[in-house]
């Protein structure tokens, strides 16, 4: 195991993005990108995957790669005093939203929230909507969390992840760090400078969550992560060492 400094980290945060404006690729795993990537990023419910990498989400899709938001529920749980029925509707109104302003494409994965599982039919099934998807780049919630749902997701991820033979790129994000997600020790960066008005905006697109209250974490989550690269506002991941490695924005 590699410890990485601060010194070291700063300085492979730089390499990075000088290789990235040059078009190389970085890392002992990595492989040649295809023009255009289709990329996944798997959350629980609406408005995890913007909180942990909207940014990125937004310049992956501006530099034209293909991304799809993949919900593993409606949200159905989430709307205090409204049926599951009604919140669903709701909530799945507020990512599509969300996916139009980061311009990717919402597909939900049929799952209940407040009734999640994880069993062998829910196995096959989740690896069954990852391989009609065809990602080259996969991220999705640290395993370890506070949430049942956040840790579900990233298990079916990870088993379809196994039984396709390892062979997309797999990231890990941050939600709520602290409170949420724990023990979560970057590998990458990604500075979202320029997009993060966008992942605000998606954000505030989910407007039965309280949007207000929620976004404040990020905001500060986004400055540090920024002082990190020394950037103003930047996201950060943890690629999984065993699958292959691709560019992420600069």
């Amino acid at each position: 195991m590699i410890s990485l400094t601060r010194r070291r980290l700063l300085g492979q945060a730089a390499n990075l993005a000088g290789a990235l404006a040059a078009g190389v690729h970085v890392g002992k795993a990595a492989r040649p990108a295809p023009n255009r990537l289709r990329v996944v990023i798997a959350g629980a419910h609406p408005d995890d995957p913007e909180t942990g990498c909207g940014g990125t989400i937004a310049g992956l899709s501006d530099v034209g790669h293909e991304v799809v938001i993949l919900y593993l529920t409606r949200g159905e749980r989430g709307i205090k005093g409204k049926t599951f029925e009604e919140a669903g509707r709701i909530r799945t109104a507020e990512a599509q939203k969300a996916c139009q302003i980061l311009k990717a494409r919402p597909v939900f994965a049929g799952q209940v929230n407040g009734k999640v599982e994880v069993n062998y039919a829910r196995y096959d099934e989740f690896l069954n909507l990852l391989q009609g998807e065809q990602p080259d780049v996969v991220f999705t919630h640290w395993p370890i969390d506070t949430h049942e749902d956040h840790r579900a997701t990233s298990l079916l991820v990870y088993d379809a992840w196994l039984r396709m033979e390892r062979k997309f790129a797999l990231y890990y994000f941050e939600v709520m760090t602290g409170s949420q997600t724990s023990q979560f020790s970057p590998t990458h960066y990604v500075d979202i400078t320029a997009t993060e008005a966008r992942k605000r905006a998606a954000c505030f697109a989910h407007a039965s969550q309280n949007p207000e209250e929620f976004y404040a974490v990020h905001d500060q989550m986004n400055r540090c992560r920024g002082m990190e690269i020394r950037a103003k506002y930047a996201e950060a991941f943890i690629h999984h060492s065993q699958s292959p490695e691709v560019a992420l924005p600069a």
